[in-house]
């Protein structure tokens, strides 16, 4: 049988509902999803492929899912470092967004995130910033997955005036990108503390109405939780499930301020949480009580957050440290295993989109977007389980390939759809322009 793609590699790690690593597998590849995961004995007699990719020492794994992205923000990395959230964002981050962040920003900084997350290892993220239809343009040119978030928040911005106009520029670009099969939507309210009740409501009937996420940060802070019980006599949580937000489709990021009772709320209401361990740590936001989420059944995807407040997108790191964190805080050191922390970096995070069945695991059926690893190097080795290598030993520059519907975005660390060359000198540009006026 003719196909267009067979990935050999040392190991086949599936990330399937029973974490199954498989050795001298091959991976068969055609028309954009895999066919096939056999034995390469087999896959020879079997099938006739186009390419054969042969990956000694390496392993293919699902494509990583980066569930909390500001890609845009790529252009203002390290311009305030060091600074708690508030600080950071009304002094530092709003005002900047407010000189620079027009269509061209977006497009430019949407573009250079794409290339470090594919560089990365990451295959699908999901995105909330003002201007999405040009990220979508960047996406659909870079030929890398996407959630494109439709930003609502209660000021006016460059890109719109108000939850409105907001609510009525992201319907249109829902539409204008249904026929994408690489590309979906979210509702991307900002936060309880930048959006209104009525808008909330709206956003809420809407999602139910279509199928859609909703996509916001949550309990990000102490203060946030406190200004909260100040303003409306009840905790942000509190406030979005009495306005019937809290179900299968909301996407609570950081959540770094739960009550045992809340995880049971979330458990309950079936709320996914997205998990942005570095960046909580640089703004000293607090620490997602993980061990706790996943006790309780509560989906847990990883984020990077943006370059503004990580700095990076390397979702490989973001993968040790949640490991690592999640020991520490829970005072055990078996909780959040290095097979956990993967799925939550690929199944969860496809889980928490609504794209599981796509996406995620590497099984018959679903999308070919793979990742290969190369565990050769000294560092990695010796080398007793991949897994456990990948996630605490392996670091982004050791992702040689990346393929998104089959496709290649990557061929052993060289881009294919897009040119480092050209981002560079974007990158400087930006450098020049935004510095001078810092």
């Amino acid at each position: 049988m003719e196909i267009e793609l067979l990935v050999i590699p040392e190991w086949v790690i599936t990330v399937n509902s029973r974490n199954q690593v498989l050795h001298h597998h091959a991976v068969a590849v055609d028309d954009s999803r895999i066919v096939d995961i056999l034995p390469v004995s087999e896959a020879e007699k079997r099938y006739r492929p186009r390419q054969t990719v042969v990956l000694a020492q390496q392993a293919l794994l699902p494509g990583l899912v980066n569930a909390h992205t500001h890609a845009a923000m790529a252009l203002l990395k390290g311009l305030a470092d060091d600074l708690p959230l508030m600080e950071w964002l009304q002094n530092h981050i709003w005002p900047a967004e407010s000189r620079w962040a027009d269509a061209q920003f977006v497009y430019d900084g949407s573009r250079l995130a794409i290339a470090e997350m594919i560089r990365s290892g990451t295959t699908c993220f999901n995105d909330m910033y003002f201007f999405p239809e040009q990220t979508a343009k960047a996406v659909q040119e870079a030929g890398i997955r996407a959630c494109i978030g439709l930003i609502v928040i209660d000021f006016p911005t460059a890109w719109g005036t108000g939850p409105e106009d907001y609510l009525q520029k992201g319907l249109a670009l829902h539409d204008q990108v249904a026929d994408d099969p690489l590309l979906t939507t979210a509702f991307a309210p900002h936060a309880p503390y930048t959006v209104s009740d009525d808008p909330l409501k709206q956003v809420s009937h809407l999602a139910c109405e279509m199928d859609m996420p909703i996509h916001m940060h949550v309990h990000e802070t102490a203060f946030e939780v406190q200004q909260a019980l100040a303003q409306h006599d009840a905790v942000p949580l509190a406030r979005l499930d009495n306005l019937g937000l809290l179900d299968k489709h909301f996407l609570a990021v950081h959540m770094t301020q739960l009550t045992d009772e809340e995880i049971a709320l979330l458990a309950e209401k079936g709320t996914h949480v997205i998990h942005c361990p570095e960046s909580n740590l640089k703004l000293a936001s607090g620490f997602c009580p993980v061990a706790k989420l996943l006790a309780a059944g509560v989906n847990v995807a990883l984020g990077t957050d943006g370059n503004a407040s990580n700095n990076d997108l390397d979702m490989l790191g973001e993968m040790r440290t949640a490991a690592l964190i999640a020991k520490a805080v829970a005072h055990d050191a078996s909780v959040v295993s290095a097979a956990q922390a993967l799925r939550m970096a690929t199944i969860n995070g496809a889980t928490a989109l609504g794209l599981a069945d796509t996406i995620g695991s590497l099984e018959i059926g679903k999308a070919a977007d793979m990742i290969a690893v190369d565990l050769s190097a000294l560092e990695t080795q010796p080398l007793y389980d991949p897994v456990s290598q990948i996630v605490y030993c392996a670091n982004r520059n050791q992702v040689t390939h990346t393929w998104v519907a089959g496709k290649a975005l990557m061929t052993q660390r060289e881009l294919t759809t897009l040119n480092i060359t050209e981002l560079l000198a974007t990158a400087q540009a930006w450098q020049q322009k935004i510095g001078a006026t810092s």
